[in-house]
């Protein structure tokens, strides 16, 4: 909702102010200008990117209408899951969590949190962390040494999509200009007609590079922050995650270590102490 929002916003205010100011609509639709801008872009967008990206890039797009991936309940039901985990760990001892990690799917505790239970690469990260304390061959110096390494590799795939977003914004002025100076030169072809043909040409030409900054800054350079923030709070998940993960291999109780998790939690999705407390006991 909030990127129509404001996807309405940017249209409204742009050519509202247009047509207030007396301008012609009519004037402003130039689709071949449009075709070379955009096809130029998205022809460069390819040249550029694997396909892994380009395909990411397609299937995130839309994601944006859906707004924040992640909220203050799939936080919460992050941390009620690394409880119900730590718990049974204390309770029964490590070697008990082997069939819940081993077919997270089956699992009575992960089948509590269907939504996250979808999130394959969370539900793998925390697996493979608990399998390793449940070998018991690293300590938490090495642990979190490996799991530093994994949400570094992590955030630079996440951010690539966003990275490849931003640098068509960056192109398309250029391809603004590129439409304007084809369009510049169609215009000398009628140097000899009369005025209000030559300025209709030029208005034509014009046309380009005020598409090219609109898509630009209006649309391209937006869309590439919200991806960016999206990668973010998918990278804060897996990092809560791992402050839960090593609070417990230190020796904190499972309460404690879910209250580590929390503290690394944005603000406006970071539950109270309280809160997630009544939560926890709920979901026991």
């Amino acid at each position: 909702m909030k990127f129509i929002i404001g996807v309405l916003v940017v249209l409204g205010s742009v050519f509202g102010g247009y047509v207030l100011s007396h301008g012609n609509l009519a004037a402003l639709f130039q689709p071949f200008e449009l075709l070379i801008i955009a096809g130029g872009a998205l022809g460069a967008f390819i040249i550029a990117n694997p396909g892994k990206v380009i395909t990411t890039v397609f299937k995130g797009v839309p994601a944006l209408l859906k707004g924040a991936k992640y909220k203050k309940k799939d936080y919460m039901e992050l941390l009620g899951l690394m409880y119900a985990l730590f718990a049974k760990a204390r309770k029964e001892g490590l070697m008990a969590l082997e069939g819940d990690i081993e077919e997270p799917e089956q699992s009575e505790i992960f089948q509590r949190y269907p939504k996250l239970l979808k999130n394959h690469h969370l539900i793998h990260f925390i697996c493979d962390y608990l399998r390793l304390m449940v070998g018991g061959n690293m300590n938490a110096f090495e642990l979190e040494s490996l799991m530093d390494l994994e949400l570094e590799t992590h955030h630079h795939e996440a951010e690539k999509p966003s990275s490849a977003v931003q640098t068509v914004a960056d192109g398309l002025p250029g391809f603004g200009i590129v439409a304007a100076v084809m369009g510049v030169v169609i215009t000398m072809g009628y140097i000899s007609e009369p005025p209000e043909v030559l300025g209709a040409h030029i208005a034509a030409a014009l046309v380009g590079t005020f598409l090219g900054i609109l898509l630009a800054y209006g649309f391209a350079s937006p869309m590439a922050s919200a991806m960016a923030t999206q990668a973010a709070e998918e990278s804060k998940m897996l990092e809560c995650a791992k402050v839960c993960i090593l609070a417990t291999l230190n020796g904190y109780t499972p309460q404690v270590a879910v209250e580590f998790g929390r503290k690394v939690l944005f603000s406006h999705v970071r539950p109270d102490f309280l809160e997630l407390e009544e939560f926890v006991k709920q979901n026991k």
